[in-house]
């Protein structure tokens, strides 16, 4: 596959205010399915502070992105489901993390006592605020103050989660039930091989059966298999944050993560869209539509 025209590897928003819209939700004009996706991973407004004051240039800092993915998945309004996205990036405030998981030394002073800071997560410096991007090099110059971190979860953080928290009430209000899915891409280089020895087009991560009814992630694998990809469950993406907080299959709420391999869609090195973008794009249109089929009563 080769790249489509480069684009722009990281706009320059100069002159771009200070605070950035936490988030975008697209709408149906009339939810019609009880099911709902949300991407957190994919937002790339960089403040200008913090690509001035960071250790990488500004196409490294991309590296944590899950690029374009909601670009993927907005399909999903002409099928009666909302689209929820985190306009702001992964590598300045993580949203598929506890509120305040994060690694002590990366802080100019202590921390308060209600900060997680025996996460592996946050210990491998990927917590709510990342210490790397994702190939490991170190985001930071200097040490942070808990002040500033504190500032961009309660304004950034925070209204997203309020947000989903608030679609998926409402959804389960309307149909009884919901189905949350979480959508991430991951690098090709990842540490997982089918049966055959190849690395999976998709990763369905549901927390070993406890997010999501297993029903419904034979369910979607079965369409995703439909559409061509080629599909793992579980190992080693089970889903984060997002799908261990909010799935309860008991209380009619089901979270489900979706892992897209990246070397299907872009150019890893560039971030620039593939010829087969829009391929990948109407695949993923075809889940979707089989997907929002779902009758709720079976949720």
């Amino acid at each position: 596959m080769t790249a489509s025209t480069p684009e722009a590897p990281f706009i320059d928003r100069t002159n771009a205010p200070k605070q950035m819209q936490p988030l975008t939700v697209l709408k149906p004009a009339k939810q019609t399915a009880p099911v709902l996706y949300a991407s957190p991973h994919s937002g790339n407004q960089y403040p200008v502070d913090f690509v001035a004051n960071a250790n990488l240039d500004p196409l490294s800092l991309r590296r944590s992105e899950d690029a374009f993915v909601h670009e993927l998945y907005d399909s999903c309004i002409q099928y009666g489901s909302p689209l929820l996205h985190a306009n702001f990036p992964r590598a300045y405030v993580d949203a598929n993390r506890e509120p305040y998981e994060l690694d002590p030394n990366m802080f100019s002073g202590p921390l308060p006592s209600y900060v997680n800071v025996d996460s592996l997560r946050a210990q491998a410096g990927l917590g709510t605020i990342a210490r790397i991007v994702t190939n490991g090099a170190d985001i930071y110059r200097e040490k942070l103050s808990f002040t500033e971190v504190h500032q961009r979860i309660d304004g950034l953080y925070h209204p997203y989660h309020a947000t989903l928290r608030h679609l998926i009430e409402t959804t389960r209000t309307q149909f009884g039930a919901c189905l949350l899915i979480d959508c991430h891409s991951m690098p090709s280089r990842v540490e997982a091989t089918s049966a055959k020895g190849r690395i999976p087009d998709i990763i369905l991560g549901d927390r070993f059966g406890t997010s999501c009814a297993e029903w419904v992630s034979d369910f979607a694998q079965v369409i995703l298999e439909d559409q061509g990809f080629s599909v793992m469950r579980n190992r080693p993406y089970a889903g984060g944050f997002t799908t261990d907080h909010y799935g309860n299959p008991a209380q009619r709420v089901h979270a489900l993560q979706i892992e897209l391999n990246r070397a299907l869609y872009m150019d890893e090195e560039t971030i620039t869209r593939l010829n087969a973008f829009n391929d990948i794009k109407n695949r993923l249109e075809g889940f979707i539509q089989r997907l929002n089929t779902l009758d709720p009563e079976d949720l």
